[in-house]
């Protein structure tokens, strides 16, 4: 396992800014946040697709060369923010078996999808994943065919139980999990005991940690607002411990999405503070495989 930092940390400078944030100050490249990820000495990045300017082959392999140059494991992240919409936007698949290709350009061998979101998440859950199952029974042979395996995230849509019974009736190893830590919360579904479930099938993370945000509808995705790892709710201690005792030995990718207002407006100290705790757990020796932040 390594430390890494999915790029959807920083979807305010890239210019994604929610209605209830403020703007920043500053914009960001792909390439600043690779340097940041460099100079925070990480293991990896995950790179959302949204946030990467040109998929043509030149300018991907400049991108290619610049993660060689700084010792960085990939993956290639794509579904922001709908993904397939619980299987009805035939439009969307096609965009990302054409994605296999941009994650090959990039030196990915693990892509993140999306099949649904928290927009669909009141729409009967059956239905989407009978129709997802379909797609990824096709899907998974273009992604044995590029040597890229694909891990569909739990994002604010499906229960654990509800993701396993997907990933059981593909029945492929070209098809497993990104585990996001935070994610199942925000369901009420309990992470430890979505990833004691899942642990086997998880290819990627997102390393989430949240808590209560006062004032906030309960039913509004962002009652649970991000912390920095280890300053909220999610005992990803446990979580970490779970995939080391998987043999996991993919990126641990802290993401922030909607930073908790007691930490004002300044993500990139929330990342720093999470890579920090990250690291630690990853050389804690109660974690059963040590864990190093570098390649």
């Amino acid at each position: 396992m390594k430390t890494a930092i999915d790029s959807y940390c920083y979807h305010r400078f890239f210019g994604e800014v929610y209605p209830q944030q403020s703007m920043p100050t500053r914009s960001m490249t792909l390439e600043d946040f690779l340097r940041r990820a460099h100079e925070l000495e990480v293991g990896g990045v995950s790179l959302e697709s949204c946030f990467i300017p040109r998929l043509d082959t030149e300018y991907l392999a400049q991108v290619r060369d610049l993660l060689d140059e700084y010792h960085l494991d990939r993956v290639f992240a794509w579904g922001h923010p709908d993904g397939l919409e619980g299987g009805t936007n035939e439009n969307a698949y096609c965009q990302m078996i054409r994605c296999f290709e941009s994650a090959q350009s990039i030196g990915a061998k693990v892509m993140r999808v999306v099949g649904s979101s928290l927009r669909f998440r009141n729409q009967p859950h059956g239905p989407q994943i009978e129709r997802l199952t379909k797609m990824f029974r096709e899907a998974v042979k273009v992604g044995e065919e590029y040597g890229i395996q694909m891990a569909i995230e739990n994002h604010i849509d499906f229960t654990a139980d509800e993701m396993l019974s997907l990933l059981t009736d593909v029945n492929s190893p070209w098809l497993g999990v990104n585990f996001d830590t935070g994610n199942f919360l925000r369901l009420l579904d309990d992470p430890i005991k979505g990833m004691a479930k899942l642990a086997p099938y998880v290819y990627a993370t997102h390393i989430k940690d949240l808590k209560v945000q006062k004032g906030v509808a309960v039913d509004e995705w962002y009652f649970f607002s991000c912390t920095p790892v280890g300053e909220g709710l999610v005992d990803n201690s446990r979580l970490v411990q779970l995939l080391a005792d998987a043999d996991y030995e993919g990126l641990l990718a802290v993401e922030i999405d909607f930073l908790h207002p007691e930490y004002g407006s300044n993500e990139d100290q929330a990342v720093v503070r999470s890579v920090d705790e990250l690291n630690r757990l990853a050389n804690s020796p109660n974690i059963g495989k040590s864990l190093s932040e570098h390649p």
